[in-house]
């Protein structure tokens, strides 16, 4: 096999979704797959993010519609809650089902 022609299933690493391919927003996504919710808090000690690292990313998550924010308050006090949408799982499946035949196509 030449240098000039990747293999197909490594092909797939220049198609992967930039937004979840990050470290950083890929652990926030990983951990509001397995959540129905989470608040800024919860996230900020499960991730060790700083809290502008922490919003940065969310907010990227959600201009492309993955995270779903909710801003409240709770006895006067805000509170920020996280929810994955349908397109944050469906982007996150795919990302997993690329990610797996790359690493099953270095076997």
């Amino acid at each position: 096999m030449s240098a000039e022609s990747p293999q197909p299933e490594l092909a797939v690493l220049a198609e992967l979704d930039r937004v979840v391919h990050e470290p950083a927003r890929l652990l926030l996504l990983a951990h509001l797959h397995v959540l129905e919710s989470a608040d800024f808090l919860f996230l900020l000690r499960q991730t060790g993010l700083t809290r502008g690292n922490l919003s940065a990313h969310v907010r990227k998550l959600e201009e492309v519609g993955y995270v779903r924010v909710e801003k409240t308050f709770v006895e006067r006090l805000p509170m920020t809650v996280y929810h994955l949408t349908d397109a944050g799982r469906e982007a996150l499946a795919r990302y997993r089902a690329q990610m797996i035949g790359v690493l099953n196509a270095l076997e």
